[in-house]
C-alpha cells in the first residue's frame, strides 16, 4: 500500500495539481486528504470538481469546509456585534465575504452535497494491523486548537489523542507539520498544501509505504509557483482577494 497523505488544499488548485504529480510518481496509488478542501483559495470550483473525479480517495471534512456550508465564521473571526475597530470590521467583512463567495463557486460546480457528505473521521486498518485514523484537527473534531508544535503529552492526552482507538492518527489544521507520539500513538501532522503557516513555501504531503510488515512515513514537499495563485485571484475576481494574498506573503 502506497498512499499520499496531506491536508489543506484550500482551493489551491495549482498546488493541488503539482502535489498529486508527485505523489504519482512516487508511486502512490490511493490520497487521504483530511480537510480544508476549498476555502481561502482562486479555484474552489475546479479544486472540488478535481477531489471529486479521484479515484481511491478517502477525504474528510475540515473546519472551513463546514463554513462555506453553513455560513459560520470561526472564532477569531469578530461578529457584527461586537466587531469595534476598522481592521475588525474589515476582517469580518473579508472573511464572511470569501466563504459567501466559495459556496457560491461549490455549489455552481455540483460540489455542494459531495462536500456535506464528507465525514469528520474516516479509519483504515494497514496491512499489519496498524489502525489509522482521518481527522482534520483532533478526533472527534474538525476545528479547535489541533495538534500544535508545543502541546504537551498531557495536552494531547486530554484532546483525544490517547484514547481514539488508533495506533496512527493522521491531522492537519495547523498548517504546521509535526511528528510525535503520546502513549504508544502517533500522531502526524502533515502541514498544508497551500496558505502555508511557516517559512517553508512548498506543499507538503506525505507518502505512506505500508505492507504486512509495518510502515513507514516520507515527508515530502512540492514546488509550485505561488505567484500563479495569487495572480488567479485578480483573474477569478475574488472579493477578498488582497486578504488572501497577504497569506502568502508572511
Amino acid at each position: 500500500m502506497r498512499a499520499a497523505v496531506f491536508s489543506d488544499v484550500h482551493g489551491n488548485l495549482v498546488a493541488l495539481e503539482a502535489v498529486l504529480a508527485d505523489a504519482t510518481g512516487a508511486g502512490a496509488e490511493e490520497c487521504w486528504i483530511v480537510g480544508d478542501l476549498v476555502a481561502h483559495g482562486p479555484q474552489p470550483a475546479a479544486t472540488i470538481r478535481r477531489l471529486m473525479d479521484l479515484s481511491d480517495a478517502r477525504i474528510v471534512r475540515g473546519n472551513t469546509d463546514r463554513y462555506v456550508l453553513t455560513g459560520e465564521l470561526p472564532g477569531m473571526v469578530p461578529t457584527a456585534d461586537n466587531a469595534r475597530t476598522p481592521a475588525e470590521v474589515r476582517l469580518l467583512v473579508d472573511v464572511s465575504t470569501a466563504f459567501g463567495w466559495t459556496r457560491g463557486a461549490v455549489t455552481t460546480a455540483g460540489g455542494y452535497e459531495w462536500l456535506a457528505s464528507l465525514p469528520v473521521e474516516q479509519r483504515v486498518t494497514l496491512p499489519d494491523g496498524t489502525r489509522v485514523l482521518l481527522v482534520h484537527a483532533a478526533p472527534g473534531h474538525d476545528d479547535g486548537r489541533g495538534a500544535q508544535p508545543d502541546m504537551t503529552e498531557q495536552e494531547l492526552i486530554a484532546a483525544g489523542f490517547a484514547d481514539a482507538d488508533a495506533q496512527l492518527i493522521f491531522v492537519g489544521h495547523t498548517h504546521v507539520p509535526v511528528d510525535y507520539s503520546v502513549n504508544d500513538v502517533r500522531i502526524v501532522n502533515l502541514g498544508s498544501v497551500s496558505v502555508p503557516a511557516t517559512a517553508e513555501r512548498r506543499a507538503m504531503w506525505t507518502l505512506l509505504v505500508a505492507d504486512d510488515d509495518g510502515f513507514r512515513i516520507e515527508r515530502h514537499f512540492t514546488e509550485y509557483d505561488p505567484a500563479i495563485v495569487t495572480s488567479a485571484m485578480d483573474a477569478e475576481h475574488h472579493p477578498s482577494a488582497a486578504w488572501l494574498k497577504s497569506k502568502f506573503d508572511r
